[in-house]
Formats: C-alpha cells, structure tokens, sequence
C-alpha cells in the first residue's frame, strides 16, 4: 500500500512538472530528465509552479523522505520507471503525436510504463506471482487502454486548453485541423474519426483480460479491474456519440457504483466486457468506414468473454470484499460527484 501511494506521489510530482506551462523548455526538459534523482536528494523542492497540484513539488521532500523508507525492491521500481517516463516526457514536450506508433509510444510514457511499474510492485511485494511484473507488454496494455480511452473522452475539454492528443495520422483523413471536428458541418465525419479510435483502443481489451486472469490476490485484482471496466463503459458511451464534440460524456454515477460493486472476479470482468462491446455491436452504422475493423475486435473480445473460454479464475470473494466495495463505492459517488460538477463548470466556462 506504501510502495503504491508514494509511486502515485511521485509521478503527480513529475506529472505536474510536465503540465506547467510556465516552465520554460529549457527548464522544464533537463527537470524531467533528471527528476529520479531528486528522490535521494533530501532538500529538493519546487516553488515555482502555478500548477494546481503544486502541493507535492512544493513538500517533496515529505515524499522523498518516504521514498527513502520503502524497500530498496519499491525504490528501485518506481526510481527506473520515474527515469524512464521524465525522458518520454520530454520527448514529447517539443513534438506532437503524429502517427499511430507515435500515439502507442505517448501513452506508454505516460501510462504504459504505469501499468508496468504497478504489476513490478505487486510481484516485489510477492501478493502476485513473478509472471504478473515480467510480462510487460500484457501491463502496458493495461496503462494503454485507460489513456486511450481517457483521451478520446476529453477532446472537447483538450481543445478549450489547446492540447492535442489525438494522432494526426487518424484525424487528419476526416479533417485538415483537429479542432474542425468539433465544427457542426463536420459532425458526420468527427464521429467516424472517434469510431476509428475507440476500434483501435478495443484492440488492447484482450490483453486486458489476460492480464487481469493472473491475478490471485483480491485487493490487487479490484485495484486493478475496476478503472478497466469503467473504460469499456465509457467508450461504448463515446462509441457513435456527436456528444464527444459538444460536451462531457460520461457514465451514470449509479453506473459507474454498481461496476465497482461487480468487478470483483474475471468471470463478472469478462461478463462486463461482453455487455459493453456488445452494446458498442449494435451502434456500428453500416456506412462506417471502420465498421468490419470493428465487428473483427469485438469478435475477438467475445471469443474471450464467453463463459468456458480458457480463463479461470483464481481467486475468490466473500462478504468483506463486497463490504469494502461498497464503501469504495460511497467514497467514489461523492468523488465522481465532485469531479462531474468542476468538469460541467470548466465546459460551460469555455463555451461562455
């Protein structure tokens, strides 16, 4: 649990150094590359950010301080993949996401190498098995699928802040600008953009039930599933929606209660899975241009989702766990709550 929270800290530190625009490139790039070393410099901090999370730069030596008390197994993980994650930063920093290997790359960076730093802490702890920290292609799935489903939701809310993440090499045969999509003549070919996307972001869906079937410890698997059902969620409520380009998608928050109350084995995460891509099945429009890309991963998610497909699972849950769900639940309510109405005032700001 320690080893996880200060790896959180740390790379909402590094996060919201990458985020300040105040910080001029040739300050920023060389602070990105050599943030890993600030964990064992006691003293270091940052005063200078006009970010809203400035708090951790500002006490980082709190936080360093208890990065200093892991296991020397935890500093290692999470010193490398903090290393590894400041220098994709700033590659990124001076050029934007072009092609589709480009747009992999990016959110290996930023959440790939997430995905992989997590699944190393729980085999270093030893609640998983040894396989569960070495696969790291089947981890960076993970980390993928939520930053693709992440960033396909908030392109309008990208817009208004002039960021651009969506690859060039997909919106650029519908659009000659990115932000045209979001123009009301554009609206049919926006969508079969979006469509595009959310086919490409299902292709990591397999991936994700592999991995989340090696799991053996509850805690770890919860941890673990709920973000991923909550992405299928929402990408099957993007999927052929002109609402992404006019405003917040989002899932119900009753919704959003009753899949972490549910996502407690693979076989209800599997059973999830299928519901929400068959949901996306029936969106398909016929005239898509992406639509057999779309039937074929889908086919191959339900080839896994099916009950008797070749995924067991190895764990069990009893009345505590659905205990601790609901109070998950109750705090992720108040949560979504608060996150759902600054998201709505933010939207609204800018179209004012």
């Amino acid at each position: 649990r320690h080893a996880v929270c200060i790896f959180y800290l740390v790379l909402r530190a590094l996060d919201t150094v990458e985020d300040d625009m105040s910080i001029p490139l040739d300050v920023k790039v060389p602070m990105l590359h050599e943030f890993h070393s600030h964990l064992y410099q006691p003293d270091w901090k940052y005063t200078e950010s006009k970010e809203k999370d400035r708090q951790v730069l500002e006490d980082f030596p709190t936080i360093s301080m208890e990065f200093r008390n892991l296991s020397k197994v935890y500093q290692d993980v999470i010193s490398d993949i903090c290393h590894k994650m400041g220098v994709g930063m700033a590659e990124f920093l001076e050029k934007k996401v072009d092609s589709q290997r480009e747009w992999d790359k990016y959110c290996h960076y930023v959440a790939g190498l997430v995905g992989i730093g997590l699944s190393r802490l729980f085999s270093a702890s030893e609640l998983e098995d040894s396989i569960v920290g070495q696969d790291t292609d089947l981890a960076n799935s993970m980390g993928l699928f939520l930053q693709k489903t992440n960033i396909i939701r908030d392109y309008l809310e990208d817009q208004l802040e002039g960021r651009e993440f969506w690859p060039r090499e997909v919106w650029s045969r519908y659009a000659k600008k990115l932000s045209d999509l979001a123009k009301p003549e554009n609206i049919d070919v926006a969508v079969q953009c979006l469509n595009e996307l959310i086919t490409n972001a299902l292709h990591h869906v397999p991936d994700v039930l592999t991995y989340l079937s090696r799991l053996k410890n509850q805690s770890v698997f919860n941890f673990c599933a709920i973000p991923q059902v909550m992405a299928i969620a929402t990408l099957a409520a993007c999927y052929n929606n002109q609402q992404v380009f006019r405003g917040v998608v989002k899932i119900r928050k009753g919704q959003a209660v009753t899949l972490m109350m549910d996502a407690t084995n693979i076989q209800a995460v599997k059973a999830i899975m299928y519901q929400y891509v068959e949901e996306i099945y029936q969106k398909i429009p016929s005239t898509d241009p992406s639509s057999n890309k779309t039937q074929q991963v889908i086919a191959s998610i339900r080839a896994m989702s099916l009950p008797g497909s070749p995924m067991a699972s190895r764990h069990h849950y009893s009345p505590i766990y659905l205990s601790c769900a609901m109070l998950l639940a109750a705090l992720s309510w108040q949560y979504l709550s608060t996150l759902s109405k600054a998201t709505e005032e933010y939207v609204q700001a800018g179209e004012d």
